[in-house]
């Protein structure tokens, strides 16, 4: 196509010219925007085709098509045998009639979110956005609208940072499995099918080499990835795993140095989130899905889970966590020197199902309350104390180490920073109204600076009384009450 080879020509003369070449080299210990590493809290948007038929995840798109799987036999029950109704069919009925991108944005805004990341493409291949390189996107079928456009200008008006995210590089194998029985999915798909190119799923989908994607399709990935910066000017963009094969590295390498080049011509700096191995560390921001480190991180990163446990898109019956479960997780990210990226998964009419829109209400009347030990704050000499380990590896939803879920008593504590002021987050209310926190004993090795004043956030009228003891730093309360985290702020002299 003429047009990707006019994107690809124009990627490689700004990189040949600018700061950043196509090289880790060049990149190395880039600097993370201070915008980023204040914001602290994020909202992802997993909405699309996949949105529609709303059963067991977002990954409908490749499940129904393989034989004996829950989704091939609901699609079959629901929507009848594939050759007659495949994927492609969902497009036209995602009518997004409810979707507006300003209510979604007052909504993020009270919810405390200081950037927004809808994602631009799944791993399905549909664009929800503006694209000159196919028609297979939301203006052009669907919605008719540009989705992440209207999302974009209705977070700029209220001072939401736009981001975006992209999911493509695995839509290489994602219908493979469409061309192994009789389904809509063509035995040899064209470059403009919808379920172009349908190649072999690897066996491991951590191994670099197995099924690495060709010029043809990493060109294609490229120039997508391309146009929509250049269109939208996304101030980060998050890519989900499997950019790291072997193959893709030289096209992730160009896309990185141009980015970052145009962040520098724009004056607005940008950000990558990657998974796993994709990036060499200090070239990008790392993202945790589903999990979060267990001890401070000397470098920002980002943990990225959904309000669902069991799907980042809506579906029929999601099990959603609870408020605190969630406030608790972005407590211990910030305590840990990162971001949380906090998914939400609209109906297929664009609405905001009634779980999730009461879980932003309430992480949004704690954030009103306590935002001052979350914003621009920065990790404590610790990240806390307290009996509850997390469970450092992907996709373990902040379990505990013994693989059961975790439940956090007054005594687990987590610390940020900011200036002279030290938060002390108390991960549950305490029962007595009393908090020990050891951190703080005036042992030697302990804390021996002068605490000049504690007060705890949100309860005005709360009554403290303070013993600095030896072994530990006691709160004694009164008036203190609440299902969420407690913050109490320190002012040391």
């Amino acid at each position: 196509m003429e047009i990707v080879k006019n994107i690809l020509d124009r990627v490689d003369k700004v990189n040949a010219s600018a700061k950043y070449k196509a090289d880790f080299e060049t990149m190395a210990n880039i600097d993370v925007p201070k915008w980023y590493s204040d914001a602290k809290f994020g909202i992802f948007v997993h909405y699309g085709p996949y949105s529609m038929p709303a059963f067991n995840n977002e990954w409908y798109s490749r499940n129904m098509y393989i034989e004996g799987s829950d989704e091939f036999k609901h699609h079959i029950k629901t929507f009848g045998e594939h050759k007659k109704f495949g994927y492609k069919d969902f497009v036209p009925m995602l009518t997004a009639n409810k979707f507006s991108a300003d209510e979604w944005m007052d909504i993020f805004a009270k919810a405390g979110a200081k950037y927004v990341v809808p994602v631009a493409e799944h791993h399905d291949g549909f664009m929800m956005h503006e694209s000159e390189l196919t028609n297979h996107n939301a203006v052009m079928q669907g919605p008719k609208r540009d989705i992440v456009g209207e999302i974009f200008l209705a977070a700029n008006k209220k001072g939401i940072v736009p981001c975006a995210s992209n999911h493509r590089m695995e839509h290489w194998w994602f219908f493979a499995n469409g061309k192994k029985f009789d389904s809509d999915v063509p035995k040899k798909p064209c470059r403009d099918d919808f379920y172009w190119p349908s190649e072999s799923e690897p066996k491991d989908h951590f191994d670099i080499h197995e099924s690495s994607p060709n010029k043809e399709f990493l060109e294609d990935w490229l120039a997508r990835n391309i146009e929509f910066v250049d269109k939208y000017k996304p101030r980060l963009i998050y890519f989900d795993w499997w950019i790291q094969t072997s193959t893709a590295k030289p096209y992730l390498k160009k896309f990185a140095a141009y980015y970052y080049n145009k962040g520098l011509e724009w004056g607005t700096p940008v950000v990558i989130n990657y998974k796993h191995e994709a990036f060499p560390h200090g070239t990008a921001v790392v993202d945790l899905e589903r999990s979060q480190f267990d001890s401070i991180s000397p470098f920002v990163w980002q943990s990225c889970t959904s309000c669902a446990k069991n799907s980042w898109c809506y579906t029929v019956g999601n099990d959603y966590k609870t408020s605190e479960e969630i406030v608790c997780e972005l407590i211990d990210v910030v305590s840990k020197n990162g971001n949380l990226l906090l998914n939400i998964g609209p109906k297929a009419d664009g609405s905001i199902p009634s779980e999730e829109l009461a879980i932003l209400k309430d992480i949004g009347k704690w954030i009103s309350a306590n935002g001052d030990a979350i914003y621009g704050a920065r990790h404590f000499r610790v990240f806390g104390e307290g009996d509850v380990k997390i469970e450092k590896m992907s996709f373990s939803n902040g379990q505990t180490i013994d693989g059961k879920t975790r439940e956090y008593a007054s005594s687990d504590i987590r610390y940020t920073q900011k200036g002279t002021k030290i938060f002390a987050h108390m991960l549950k209310c305490s029962d007595n109204g009393e908090y020990r926190l050891k951190t703080f004993g005036k042992r030697t090795g302990g804390y021996n600076s002068v605490i000049k004043s504690v007060r705890a956030l949100g309860f005005s009228k709360a009554n403290i009384v303070i013993e600095h003891n030896k072994e530990e730093l006691v709160f004694k309360t009164t008036g203190i009450k609440s299902n969420m985290p407690i913050v109490f702020e320190i002012i040391v002299d």
